[in-house]
């Protein structure tokens, strides 16, 4: 099995988290796959951002605010 390093991005109301997580390959169907540990913390991101607290969710990785240009 091996390990490759992927960013994934979450979008909650106006603001986007960058978050680094692992992709698991295998020689399955299924493959890639997250680890339990990693969707667990996509997860908490992703209920910090929608509950506006930006400092938890940057404790997992880069946090950004969109807004409409033009």
């Amino acid at each position: 099995m091996k390990n490759r390093k992927k960013k994934k991005f979450i979008h909650e109301g106006h603001y986007v988290a960058e978050v680094e997580v692992d992709l698991l390959e295998a020689d399955d169907q299924w493959s890639p796959y997250l680890s339990l540990e990693d969707a667990y913390r996509l997860d908490e991101v992703r209920e910090a951002l929608r509950n506006g607290d930006t400092k938890r969710a940057a404790q997992y990785g880069v946090v950004y605010v969109m807004h409409k240009v033009g």
